[in-house]
């Protein structure tokens, strides 16, 4: 297929301590079809210099909205894990977002936080960055190939800890079609909470894939995303 100029651009936003370098066979599974794509980068997802202000959702916000404003056209943002929760923030009121897809991500509320919603305490000082999970290699990439698994999990980076308790302003989904994507083995984001989200999305998809399936099975992921997006276009 070629790009025609009324079809959407997949926005990708990733999760927390990954980057846009996740997205790559994704990607190129779908510029092998026609779709064109981009990817973004969360400030939340690198370290800051000592002594300066951490980035929180409301930070990532900004930085996927910017890009919203740079793409011509119609627009599908697809959200992956915490990357769900300012990707929510950010497509209210984007006036070229026709469709918000959830891959295994937080699609939350007004008022709810990443930590809000798992039942997480905050913490006295979110101040700082957490580490990536030392178990990465069994949590994230289960079913992704060993070198694959292996090379992701050297390029994990420290997250800040405000991105998880910071809440939701605005909640994108009420007033933009979205679709959630079910990863049934998922040991990140377990499927009973991701059903809870779910609930909240117009479309439920279902993929047979461990929390990562842009690495694991981005052929399958890429072929759901042009469904979706198919759905999401004007009609002639």
């Amino acid at each position: 297929m070629t790009a025609g100029p009324d079809r959407p651009t997949f926005l990708l936003v990733h999760g927390a301590w990954h980057g846009a370098w996740c997205w790559d066979p994704l990607r190129a599974a779908l510029a092998a079809d026609g779709w064109r794509s981009h990817a973004v980068d969360l400030p939340s997802s690198a370290a800051h210099p000592e002594g300066t202000r951490s980035a929180g959702l409301l930070d990532d916000a900004a930085v996927i909205r910017d890009h919203l404003r740079r793409i011509d056209g119609p627009v599908v943002t697809v959200a992956h894990s915490y990357g769900g929760a300012p990707a929510t923030e950010a497509v209210a009121g984007a006036a070229n977002v026709v469709r918000a897809v959830y891959v295994s991500a937080f699609q939350l509320d007004v008022g709810e936080s990443v930590f809000s919603f798992l039942g997480t305490p905050p913490p006295e000082d979110d101040t700082g960055h957490t580490p990536p999970n030392v178990h990465a290699r069994r949590v994230y990439y289960a079913d992704v190939p060993a070198a694959d698994a292996d090379r992701a999990a050297a390029r994990l980076s420290p997250q800040s800890v405000r991105s998880f308790t910071e809440p939701v302003t605005t909640a994108g989904w009420r007033t933009v079609p979205s679709s959630y994507v079910v990863c049934d083995q998922d040991q990140a984001l377990e499927p009973p909470r991701q059903h809870r989200l779910a609930a909240r999305a117009d479309t439920v998809h279902r993929l047979p894939s461990s929390h990562s399936p842009f690495l694991s099975m981005p052929g399958e992921l890429a072929a759901l995303l042009a469904r979706i997006a198919g759905s999401a276009q004007p009609s002639a």
